[in-house]
């Protein structure tokens, strides 16, 4: 068995990892690379692999920085199947082919002003594409074995992240090697805690929040107070939220807020025609949620849905006080852009992030503190209140995942530290040396490791 890391080291996107067993090559998760211009160049280079070669995709779950690139293996030679759960399968059916028009809307845009370097500005890939690697997708449930190829055995267990949110166990020849996905945490209230897993001979950890602990502040509590300090001086809230996951989180406490008569009297929209579909989703499938469908059904209906491009553009140029939630959820594209533009010069405004922003992003460089970022070829003053409420976040933090790991009946003979910044993942490794006594690997782009 050999493992080969082509993304997701050193970043928390562009997850990618090859798995080499039993005469077959495996690819668990697919991502997108996302920040820094040198990691986003990495979607535009060649696979270290074939495509072709490629015997199937086992996908975590739908987050772009895990299935993203899907399309574009596709395109280049990729004919295997596609392993999900059945509601990863669901939202990838919605976040590809949206990701493909995204990016030809966001070409077409650069081409019709001009500001790209690239004559013509082109897309990484289509709507088209998207659509079509969704035929590849093969729905397998939780706690299924699945025999994938060769002698290679898989089961999916609840991750806990988003809806459809996978561990994902291998086993070939006796041995058995874990992929943690993104963990979620165990006291969300939206979603079930991560399952527990029996044991590893080795194992592959995320580590996105491995150097710190989210605050224990209640989330309800601080989302109010910024709301109300916004609002109390006539400003509009922007949420740029991530359309799977973090949108369903923030309705689900803006929910509790107007349940208790304690939200001020202020209309919320939800200008992401990707966050609605995702929510929809959301109500019709509840397994793997603390919720039922009634639940959340009430949930989704606390925000007006706005779909259409104009009816978007005529609420960005409505200057009444409002709650507007946006993808994308690190302000990388999307519709948050054009509110962006808009919101961000007025000191009156709060621009307002719900989770971890990539070095390289937007939502990084404003929670830096920068007074101007660069949207569509020109820089916007940032005058607004920037803020993030890590506490919203969807991923287990440093306490969280070490408690995790803690519980693992036998102990992996190997981990794998992947998915964090190098702070993060460099925390997560001591840790996990000094607390538990077990062998850690941090490892780099394109390292190769031997696991037999």
């Amino acid at each position: 068995m050999k493992l080969t890391f082509l993304g997701g080291v050193g970043t928390v996107t562009g997850s990618k990892f090859l798995l080499e067993a039993s005469g077959a090559r495996l690819l668990v998760d697919c991502g997108l690379f996302q920040g820094f211009k040198q990691l986003r160049l990495r979607n535009w280079n060649p696979l270290p692999i074939n495509p072709a070669s490629i015997d199937a995709v086992i996908l975590t779950h739908a987050h772009l920085d895990h299935s993203g690139y899907l399309p574009l293996l596709m395109r280049n030679g990729f004919r295997g199947p596609v392993i999900a759960t059945p509601a990863t399968r669901d939202l990838c059916g919605i976040l590809l082919p949206d990701s493909g028009y995204l990016q030809e809307k966001d070409a077409e845009f650069a081409n019709r002003h001009g500001f790209s370097k690239h004559h013509p500005a082109l897309p990484l890939y289509t709507a088209e594409d998207g659509e079509r690697v969704l035929r590849q997708f093969r729905p397998v449930p939780f706690d299924t074995p699945h025999r994938v190829a060769g002698d290679v055995e898989l089961t999916f267990r609840p991750g806990g992240h988003i809806l459809g949110a996978a561990i994902v166990e291998l086993t070939c020849g006796g041995r058995r090697l874990v992929f943690s996905g993104d963990l979620g945490r165990p006291n969300d209230p939206v979603m079930m805690a991560p399952a527990h897993i029996v044991g590893a001979d080795d194992l592959v950890v995320e580590s996105t929040y491995g150097d710190r602990v989210h605050n224990g502040e209640d989330a309800s509590e601080a989302l109010l107070a910024v709301i109300a300090r916004t609002i109390g001086r006539g400003g509009t809230v922007v949420i740029p939220a991530f359309a799977v996951g973090r949108t369903q989180a923030i309705l689900y406490h803006l929910h509790q807020l107007r349940a208790a008569g304690r939200l001020p009297l202020v209309p919320v929209f939800l200008d992401s025609p990707m966050a609605q579909d995702a929510s929809d989703i959301f109500c019709r499938d509840v397994r793997g949620l603390r919720l039922d469908k009634a639940q959340a059904h009430a949930i989704c209906a606390v925000a007006r849905y706005v779909r259409s491009v104009e009816e978007s553009k005529s609420l960005t140029a409505n200057p009444m006080p409002k709650i507007v939630i946006s993808a994308s959820g690190m302000a990388t594209g999307g519709r948050v852009l054009h509110h962006l533009k808009q919101y961000a010069p007025d000191p009156r405004n709060t621009i307002l992030f719900t989770g971890f922003q990539a070095g390289g992003t937007r939502g990084a460089a404003m929670l830096a503190g920068v007074r101007a970022i660069k949207i569509h070829g020109a820089y916007v003053p940032v005058q607004a209140d920037v803020e993030n409420l890590e506490m919203l976040s969807g991923h287990a933090d440093g306490d969280e995942i070490m408690a995790w790991l803690g519980a693992i009946e036998r102990p992996p003979r190997r981990v794998f530290i992947v998915h964090g910044e190098p702070r993060a993942a460099d925390a997560l490794r001591r840790r996990i040396e000094e607390k538990l006594g077990w062998a850690c690997i941090v490892p780099d782009y394109r390292d190769e490791i031997d696991l037999a």
